[in-house]
């Protein structure tokens, strides 16, 4: 075999490989989306997530398979002493695959590993203001999601949040919609949208939303929609998503074109689960 033929087979395998590689890939999730999901698993998540029970059964089903995949890629790890266990995993992945449901595309594709800590954690957080004073400070947090293939909970959050499915708090849905935001290249409160019309269509809803959210909270009003939504862009659509699956009749209300925009996006409507078998 000639050099140049060598080369010429190398330069088609490697030409190849992500094609080869991205079929091995979906024909893996096909068969884990198609697994018997356990009944053990699904008795879990209906006493420790009730909006799991409010999912019409087709969604459920859909959830189901979102949930295996999660599994099998995602790793999980304990921090702090705490010890994950199998139905730690499952109560998170099970959230964050509401954010799936319907939705063709990858899996959090920049999401490697996800760090339970026991409780709410601390970090240091180091930064320099406009005068370029140096500072640093302690946060207490119950998440925290970046683009570095890592996403970090607090367990007890985790749970609670999902046994409480309509106080429009739930930080594994606020932490994963951060990594569908990360998606886009920024997290930026703009995720990948498919078409040019479906991205002006969120613009003209979110920046005039976000408007009157931030003038509520700066005038001292006691708003229905977490304060916090008001920090930046993309916490607000952070929260927005919790409010989207947990109060979706008091963002319809709210901001009824940030709704439908949401209901575009993710592709179900939560309105709807209220009287689902």
């Amino acid at each position: 075999m000639t050099p140049i033929l060598i080369i010429g087979l190398l330069t088609m395998m490697l030409l190849l490989w992500p094609v080869l590689r991205r079929r091995w890939r979906e024909r893996r999730r096909a068969r884990l989306r198609h697994q018997p999901f356990p009944a053990q698993w699904s008795a879990l998540l209906r006493s420790h997530a009730p909006l799991y029970n409010h999912l019409p059964s087709p969604l459920r089903e859909h959830l189901h398979g979102h949930i295996q995949v999660l599994l099998a890629e995602k790793d999980f790890h304990g921090a702090g002493g705490l010890v994950v266990t199998d139905a730690m995993r499952l109560i998170v992945a099970a959230q964050a695959a509401l954010l799936l449901l319907n939705r063709p595309g990858d899996y959090f594709p920049d999401l490697y590993s996800i760090v339970l800590h026991p409780a709410a954690f601390v970090v240091n957080r180091e930064h320099w203001d406009a005068a370029g004073l140096h500072h640093r400070e302690r946060q207490v947090l119950s998440g925290e999601s970046w683009g570095t293939g890592q996403l970090v909970l607090s367990w007890d959050d985790s749970l609670a949040g999902g046994m409480a499915c309509g106080d429009g708090y739930n930080v594994v849905l606020h932490e994963f919609a951060h990594q569908l935001d990360l998606g886009s290249g920024a997290m930026n409160g703009t995720p990948r949208l498919d078409s040019r019309a479906e991205r002006q269509a969120w613009a003209a809803a979110f920046t005039p939303a976000f408007a009157d959210h931030c003038a509520r909270v700066e005038a001292g009003e006691a708003t229905w929609l977490d304060p916090y939504a008001a920090s930046e862009p993309a916490e607000f659509f952070a929260v927005l998503t919790e409010a989207f699956f947990e109060l979706p009749e008091d963002l319809a209300v709210e901001y009824p074109a940030v709704y439908a925009c949401l209901r575009t996006y993710y592709r179900v409507d939560p309105r709807a689960w209220k009287t689902a078998p």
